[in-house]
């Protein structure tokens, strides 16, 4: 991550976070906290009491009209067809090849209006592919809304008893990756049980104007439980303990879906998708190369971009790495051949010229106990 520059855009919570002295760096091409008290700090506040970020970042991308539907379910991998209002579901955005345009996360508002979350430096790219993909399926029209929305996450095993205290909603009553409307300290928002850290939590869409408001109030009610606000940094090693793939890391336009390991976000029952072809003939014919969990057995970390060897030869890269706070283990994610990923597999990775010796291990590297 960059220093930041004055070209960059600011989230509605700029302010609070200047204000809390966090400390500031570049990512998607806006100016973000990667931390505040610390990134071990905020990752075990976390996975022990709750953390607070900010992810209005993320972009937003509603398709609606008579056939909406039709066109979700063209341009996105999972089957949008089995989703009930107010439900979501996580997918790609897919290639004719079978590979991410983006990941991202699919809410069904109403029978023909649909929201697409999409990553912070896709939102310009996604928006013009959705747009092109759509052209002569029907009554169907694409808006970025992005500009509507702050999204704040509250993450962790107090989250539910901090949120309701700020809310008549129910949450207990909201399953997970289900989403409900209401209020927050009297601001009208959407409370949706998802995340990216592996914890129980909930993602509170709400307008840019009333961002500072249900912030401070989540900050306030969080105090007594221990609830720290969290940076990308927190972020990131969160969501790679609990296997989340991040794109642009572990997925791209060079890596299809089941490459990624990710076939269950694909709707093999569906008649078509954009990509379907490539995807069908990999799941029954298998893929070349495919993403497994690692972790270090000598003392050292393997990092985006460093390369995967075994028995001598160059197999793969890896595409996230890190120490993780929690877990206190050098874990990551590398594209290996297929014919050598079985559990238990050693691998070495070449760390700033030197070879560290790794072993294959299952994914996800946490589960939160339920």
């Amino acid at each position: 991550m960059n220093q930041p520059s004055g070209t960059l855009k600011k989230t509605p919570l700029y302010a609070r976070h200047r204000a809390l002295g966090a400390r500031m760096v570049e990512f998607g091409g806006w100016d973000m906290p990667v931390e505040y008290s610390g990134i071990a700090d905020e990752h075990l506040a976390v996975r022990t009491r709750a953390g607070l970020f900010d992810v209005s970042h993320m972009g937003e991308i509603e398709i609606a009209g008579r056939d909406a539907l039709a066109a979700v379910q063209h341009i996105t991998s999972n089957d949008a067809s089995r989703l009930a209002v107010n439900q979501a579901q996580y997918a790609a955005l897919t290639t004719p090849e079978g590979s991410f345009v983006d990941d991202v996360l699919t809410y069904r508002l109403a029978d023909d209006h649909f929201m697409l979350v999409v990553n912070a430096s896709n939102i310009i790219k996604d928006f013009r592919w959705i747009g092109e993909h759509i052209q002569g399926l029907g009554d169907a029209a694409a808006v970025n809304t992005s500009s509507r929305y702050a999204l704040i996450a509250i993450q962790g095993p107090a989250a539910r008893d901090i949120l309701q205290t700020l809310t008549g909603v129910d949450l207990a009553a909201i399953k997970y990756y289900w989403f409900a409307t209401g209020e927050v300290a009297s601001v009208r928002v959407t409370i949706s049980r998802t995340g990216y850290t592996g914890e129980d939590g909930f993602e509170v869409f709400v307008a840019p104007a009333s961002a500072e408001r249900v912030w401070d109030a989540i900050l306030a009610a969080g105090k007594p439980f221990g609830l720290l606000p969290a940076g990308l940094g927190a972020r990131d090693t969160l969501r790679l303990e609990a296997s989340m793939r991040l794109y642009g890391n572990d997925m791209d336009e060079q890596s299809t879906v089941l490459e990624a390991d990710l076939g269950w976000i694909v709707g093999w029952k569906k008649s078509e998708f954009i990509g379907a072809d490539v995807l069908r003939r990999q799941k029954a014919e298998g893929t070349a190369k495919k993403l497994v969990g690692f972790e270090m057995v000598d003392r050292a970390i393997g990092r985006h971009g460093y390369d995967v060897f075994i028995e001598g030869n160059n197999a793969g890269i890896v595409t996230s790495g890190t120490q993780t706070p929690y877990l206190k283990k050098a874990i990551g994610m590398a594209y290996v051949p297929s014919d050598r990923t079985d559990t238990g597999t050693e691998i070495d990775i070449d760390v700033r010229g030197r070879r560290a010796r790794a072993v294959i291990v299952p994914m996800p590297f946490y589960k939160r106990a339920r």
